[in-house]
């Protein structure tokens, strides 16, 4: 599966009945988007944006997920599927290093966590608290 452009920065998540969302830096920077379901991938999908990183994604219940990523402005950039549709790209601000990659989990359908390095060199962490993003918080003292 390569898609538009040669890939970089794969990222995947599991889904139910052995899905898998596959997650690639293709042509122009771009998030592209494909499924294997049943033994077979679909064709690639384009859902815009210019990474400055490799994607991170996370499936926090049967359908819905979200995707992250560094741009050049040195925010974390999000677009979430809600089982129908992709939303737009929307900014979770911060000021952390183009080019590293972040890193995103979620222990149920009500969080959502996300890592990343700051400029700073610190690891700094956000989540989703079932009704807003939580401030940006360094992960640990470091």
């Amino acid at each position: 599966m390569t898609g538009p452009g040669p890939p970089s920065g794969v990222a995947a998540a599991s889904r139910p009945g052995g899905r898998v969302e596959l997650f690639w830096v293709g042509a122009g920077r771009g998030l592209f988007h494909a499924t294997l379901n049943g033994g077979a991938w679909s064709a690639p999908e384009a859902l815009g944006g210019v990474l400055a990183s490799a994607p991170a994604v996370t499936a926090w219940d049967d359908e819905p997920m979200e995707v992250f990523a560094i741009f050049d402005d040195g925010a974390l950039w999000d677009r979430y599927w809600d089982g129908t549709t992709w939303h737009p790209w929307e900014s979770l601000g911060g000021d952390l290093e183009p080019g590293s990659t972040p890193a995103a989990t979620s222990n149920g359908p009500d969080r959502l966590d996300v890592l990343a390095r700051g400029r700073d060199g610190r690891t700094w962490h956000r989540w989703w608290n079932g009704s807003e993003w939580v401030p940006w918080q360094p992960a640990a003292d470091q």
